[in-house]
C-alpha cells in the first residue's frame, strides 16, 4: 500500500466520531428543537404575520413555509436514523440503506426574490437556521456515508411536448 493509502486508512472521520458518540446529543437537540420552534411559529405567530403580507410576499411565504417544513422533516429523519444507529437499534448498514430515502437538498428562494424583504424576520431567521443546519448535516452525511449517488439520467424524451399539450387540450375539450 502506498503512503496515501496508508494515510487514508488511518484518517479519523470527525463527523463519524461525532455522530456515533455522546457528542451527537447536542446536534440532535438542536435539530429537533428547530423543528419544534418552526412548528410553533408556523401554527401561531406565523399565521398572524402571514395575513399582513402583500399578495406576492404571501405567496412566497407559503412556498417557503412548505420548503422549510420539508427541509426540517428531512433533517429530523436523518437525525432519528443516526440516533437509532448510535443507540444500537439499527446497524450502520441499515441506517445507510434507510437514509437513502432522506433528501438533504431542499433549496430556498434567494434573498432577492420578489416579496422576500416583506417576510417576517422571525420566519427568515428560521429559514436561515434550517439551511445552515441542513448544510452541516449534508457535509457530515457525505463524510460518513460518501457522496450521494449520481442521479440516474432520464431517457431522452421521444414525444413532442407541443403535441402532448395539444393532445391534452383535445382530450379536455373532447375533440379528437
Amino acid at each position: 500500500m502506498n503512503d496515501a493509502g496508508a494515510e487514508g486508512a488511518k484518517t479519523i472521520r470527525l463527523a463519524e466520531r461525532r455522530i456515533f458518540s455522546p457528542s451527537f446529543k447536542p446536534l440532535y437537540n438542536e435539530g429537533m428543537g428547530l423543528v419544534e420552534q418552526a412548528a410553533e411559529y408556523l401554527d401561531g405567530q406565523g399565521r398572524v404575520e402571514a395575513k399582513r403580507l402583500s399578495r406576492i410576499a404571501a405567496t412566497l411565504y407559503a412556498a417557503e413555509s412548505m420548503r422549510l417544513t420539508t427541509r426540517l422533516m428531512q433533517i429530523a429523519s436523518w437525525l432519528l436514523l443516526q440516533r437509532a444507529a448510535n443507540s444500537g437499534e439499527m446497524t450502520r448498514d441499515q441506517v445507510a440503506s434507510e437514509k437513502s430515502k432522506v433528501r438533504l437538498d431542499t433549496a430556498s428562494a434567494q434573498d432577492n426574490a420578489p416579496g422576500w424583504p416583506e417576510l417576517p424576520g422571525d420566519f427568515v431567521a428560521l429559514v436561515h437556521r434550517s439551511l445552515k443546519l441542513q448544510s452541516l448535516i449534508r457535509r457530515m452525511d457525505e463524510e460518513i456515508y460518501g457522496a450521494p449517488a449520481a442521479v440516474i439520467a432520464q431517457p431522452p424524451r421521444t414525444s413532442n411536448p407541443v403535441s402532448d399539450q395539444i393532445m391534452l387540450l383535445n382530450t379536455a375539450f373532447a375533440r379528437g
